[in-house]
């Protein structure tokens, strides 16, 4: 996994100036903002461009419960609160913003990395799954370009891969032939039409060996479309 961006928001400079250095120290990259209006307008013009934020409450321009609220509106991007507030009622007031995690101050930076790490791990595991398509039993990893039913792997070809993947990211949809050729071939294509076919027919065979191939369906006249039979 690539090194997280980081967006840190913090108005006391000594502590931002050490928790930056150390971060850069990890291998993390990081941007620091000091005032909350700025922070907030320098994660609204760089959406994709960060994968958490370390926000301080207290902020002069807005705080940080403020920046949070806002940034809750149009992302879901991870946010750790930093702050001297150790009330159970404003570590309320914080999570129920929407905040991933709530570090009081003073912390060790320990203990802050450790909590990067917590939610650098989810931020994984959400990637990985991202990659992958299921249905039923059958699981199509495409980053790796396999495709799993059960446990047992199955090979294929560009093409099968192809169909399969147009078919899995959106079951119950029928898949007009000619949109399948256009996906999987390409609008410059001048072969045969039918081969499609060959390929639904040779990708069947596969999944036969599996107990899987009842689930791709044919819509006489019109193409395919991958479904349960035995679903009513």
């Amino acid at each position: 996994m690539k090194p997280l961006n980081l967006l840190l928001v913090e108005d006391e400079e000594s502590l931002a100036s050490f928790i930056q250095s150390e971060l850069q120290f990890e291998g993390y990259k990081t941007s620091w903002e000091k005032d909350g209006q700025i922070a907030l307008d320098t994660f609204l013009q760089n959406k994709e461009h960060f994968d958490l934020i370390l926000l301080d409450w207290m902020l002069p321009g807005l705080d940080g419960i403020t920046v949070a609220r806002r940034i809750r509106k149009v992302s879901k991007i991870p946010i750790i609160m930093m702050t001297a507030r150790t009330q159970t009622t404003d570590i309320v007031v914080g999570l129920d913003t929407g905040l991933d995690d709530y570090i009081t101050k003073p912390f060790e930076i320990e203990e802050l990395f450790a909590r990067i790490r917590v939610i650098e791990r989810r931020l994984q595991e959400q990637n990985e799954e991202s990659n992958l398509l299921r249905y039923k039993k059958i699981t199509m990893d495409i980053a790796k370009h396999q495709v799993q039913v059960e446990d047992e792997l199955i090979e294929l070809t560009p093409k099968e891969f192809g169909i399969l993947y147009q078919l899995m990211k959106e079951p119950e949809v029928v898949k007009k032939r000619d949109d399948l050729l256009n996906e999987v071939w390409g609008y410059d294509y001048f072969g045969q039409t039918n081969v499609v076919d060959v390929y639904i027919r040779t990708l069947r065979n596969k999944l036969k060996e599996v107990d899987a191939d009842s689930f791709i369906q044919t819509i006489r006249g019109v193409g395919y479309v991958l479904r349960d039979a035995y679903e009513k």
